[in-house]
């Protein structure tokens, strides 16, 4: 069972068991997205089986001791203690699972760093075992993204190997690495500049003229519709807003709750702010400046939701032909007054 589970339910298992007290205190350790996740698995589960509890405290004792005997006398020290207790298959595994953890470099870990779409088209021309193996040794949530990716053909012949792989020694392992390694090197960059992308088509479409964009995004939609929806994200962001004319930034304001207006504009630049507080009556734009300065403290993912329902709501105007965006590239004949 503990086996089947990623690492964020074995620490929600973790956490439940221990009780609400001690849990609180593992939260305070931790960071804003790590206390999310583990909130979202808490709360998936609706029961917890003995075997489950009991795997999952197993596993976290040894890699506890695995860690001290780290601590003390390194890797190879930790490995043969562990395989004193535990036996040799076991204590591999533990082993394995720490240095992950620890960022010590486990079998394959290159793989990490690089995107699951690149993978696949690597790995097209790689044999089902060594695909077999090589999903064998990255984390279950990653090896599902790329067991997903691949063609269906090839998906069962995969798993079927997986399924029956036995033990394989750290030789073989490390030579097939090897040779993954140098194959990575010509055909995988992953260190390549920052150019190109969604956000570059996203630039790009936000200076074309507005037909040009719609054919471009509805034939993208039907092609490759997540990557539509990331540029389509990225084509006009909250700091855009100092582009949108006045009279149209009026309309928006008007479907927007004044709470969500000083909500998002807690991390906005004075340009922002003075877009906004030139386009309210000057009542409402004092009220939210006194509400600003009494605001307290508020988490950046709360911000930038309220700044991503003003965006939504900017982008739907602007798409009904009910607002206009500066610079936006439309020939003159298109505005109508």
């Amino acid at each position: 069972m503990s086996s089947k589970l990623s690492n964020v339910q074995k620490a929600a298992i973790l956490m439940i068991s221990l009780g609400t007290q001690a849990a609180a205190k593992m939260f305070k350790e931790l960071s804003d997205e790590e206390i999310e996740k583990l909130s979202v698995e808490i709360a998936k589960f609706k029961h917890i089986s003995r075997e489950a509890r009991l795997n999952v405290f197993e596993e976290a004792y040894q890699m506890s001791l695995a860690n001290d005997y780290m601590a003390k006398g390194g890797e190879s020290y930790a490995q043969l203690v562990l395989e004193q207790s535990i036996g040799p298959e076991k204590a591999a595994e533990v082993i394995e699972k720490v240095r992950s953890v620890i960022g010590k470099g486990g079998p394959f870990e290159i793989l990490d760093k690089i995107d699951t779409n690149q993978i696949c088209s690597f790995l097209q021309q790689e044999q089902p075992q060594t695909i077999a193996l090589i999903l064998a040794h990255l984390e279950p949530e990653k090896s599902a993204e790329i067991l997903c990716a691949l063609p269906e053909e090839r998906q069962t012949e995969i798993t079927i190997r997986m399924a029956m792989m036995s033990r394989t020694t750290p030789e073989v392992i490390a030579q097939i690495e090897t040779v993954i390694k140098e194959k990575l090197a010509t055909t995988v960059h992953t260190n390549l500049s920052n150019i190109g992308g969604a956000k570059a088509v996203a630039e790009v479409l936000n200076f074309v003229d507005r037909s040009t964009e719609k054919n471009i995004l509805e034939t993208l939609e039907e092609r490759e519709q997540n990557l539509a929806e990331e540029i389509k994200k990225l084509m006009f962001v909250f700091e855009d807003i100092i582009y949108v004319e006045d009279r149209s930034m009026q309309k928006v304001l008007k479907e927007i709750d004044t709470n969500d207006i000083s909500v998002a504009l807690k991390a906005a630049s004075d340009e922002v702010k003075n877009k906004i507080f030139g386009n309210i009556s000057s009542r409402a734009a004092q009220m939210i400046k006194e509400e600003l300065e009494y605001m307290g403290p508020v988490k950046l993912k709360v911000v930038e939701e309220s700044q991503q329902k003003i965006v939504n709501i900017v982008r739907r105007l602007e798409e009904d032909g009910e607002i206009v965006i500066a610079g936006r590239g439309g020939s003159e004949d298109e505005l109508v007054v």
